[in-house]
């Protein structure tokens, strides 16, 4: 039986920590281009992560062929090659040939004690796709270093439809759990109904809900496996949750050009939850120091509605929209920001975790 990873086990076990970068991104229907550059957004230039969480919400158009078809192969074969390339670099987690050359191998954390990789320029340390799901817009793409592929298990996939007539899968989740030797992980990648009128927000409470109460992972009679979202050891929700500002919108928008976050996150509609605990009771957001990520002319850093050329858009208040909280224990945030590709309307926002795994004591 699987113990759980915060109860005493009668094995012995000793805490570690991995490094999760999770990142979300609204693509607003555009196939990446194939000379897209990840690496930027993946943040590869300084030390790699262990594990990768890549959420992504209208990687097709939300029409209506769209959503009568769940999945599309080949656009999520597209992001997943640019995912591949930006990790799989033939770097050694930033060592030149030159320090390779100095050190006779190379420790790949975390490895047994007494074990290392040997450094091979040919055959670097790789990054390999645990688990890859999607539904209409929804993907959710997990990346793992390959030497901690062997201690991941139990992967499934759990996904949600609130869209039309509550069902489609236009807006919803596509949640995803593993477990990392004895510990447990749940990704829960979310794009939540939109709408910026008074009200909205409620709709977006149903659908978080709906989220937690209809989410269920595949169980085995044999072993102790969590089958809710909340029961996991280490929770990770990221997405469009589409939450927006209670404040008019010339105000917002004053504020935005003046970069008044703390007056405008006062009445950040999510922060709201979280404080009050309606929906999203015991969940925990890190400090936000960056600017809205909704709504932009797309190729341009002008928020929709500003002056483009002369004409003035559709009215659309920059917001928030694109976010990442957790739940539970053993979690340490340690990097929360955006990036600034302008392939969409939205920007995507990522954040770097520290995680605790229970990971097994060699018996003496």
């Amino acid at each position: 039986m699987l113990a759980d990873s915060d109860s005493t086990s009668a094995t012995l076990a000793e805490i570690q920590n991995f490094t999760l970068f999770v990142s979300s991104w609204n693509v607003g229907g555009i196939a990446p281009p194939n000379d897209l550059n990840m690496e930027e957004l993946l943040d590869t230039r300084n030390n790699l992560a262990d594990i990768y969480v890549l959420g992504f919400q209208e990687i097709v158009p939300l029409n209506a062929g769209s959503v009568i078809v769940p999945e599309n192969t080949t656009i999520c074969m597209q992001w997943n090659s640019l995912i591949s390339t930006a990790l799989n670099k033939t770097d050694f987690n930033n060592i030149t040939l030159q320090e390779a050359e100095e050190e006779e191998s190379v420790k790949v954390y975390p490895l047994k004690k007494g074990s290392s990789l040997k450094f091979n320029v040919e055959n670097s340390t790789q990054f390999e796709c645990i688990i890859s799901k999607q539904m209409v817009g929804i993907f959710i793409t997990v990346w793992a270093r390959s030497p901690l592929v062997p201690y991941i298990s139990h992967t499934s996939v759990s996904c949600v439809g609130c869209g039309i007539f509550g069902y489609f899968g236009n807006k919803g989740s596509v949640s995803v759990r593993f477990w990392l030797h004895e510990t447990s992980f749940c990704f829960v990648c979310s794009h939540l109904a939109s709408g910026g009128k008074e009200g909205d927000e409620r709709q977006r409470n149903a659908d978080a809900s709906q989220i937690i109460s209809r989410t269920r992972f595949s169980c085995d009679s044999f072993q102790y496996l969590p089958r809710k979202i909340l029961q996991h050891d280490r929770v990770i929700w990221l997405g469009d949750l589409n939450y927006r500002i209670y404040l008019p919108e010339a105000t917002t928008r004053s504020l935005v050009n003046d970069g008044q976050w703390s007056i405008l996150l006062q009445n950040d509609q999510l922060k709201a939850e979280l404080r009050e605990g309606c929906i999203f009771n015991g969940w925990q957001e890190e400090d936000i120091e960056f600017a809205p990520t909704y709504k932009y002319h797309p190729d341009s850093d002008d928020y929709y509605g500003c002056s483009q050329n002369g004409k003035r858009g559709k009215s659309r208040a920059p917001a928030w929209c694109d976010r990442i909280i957790w739940f539970g224990k053993g979690l340490k945030q340690s990097q929360y920001n955006r990036g600034e590709f302008r392939l969409s309307d939205h920007r995507p926002v990522r954040a770097i975790f520290k995680a605790e795994v229970k990971v097994p004591s060699p018996l003496h």
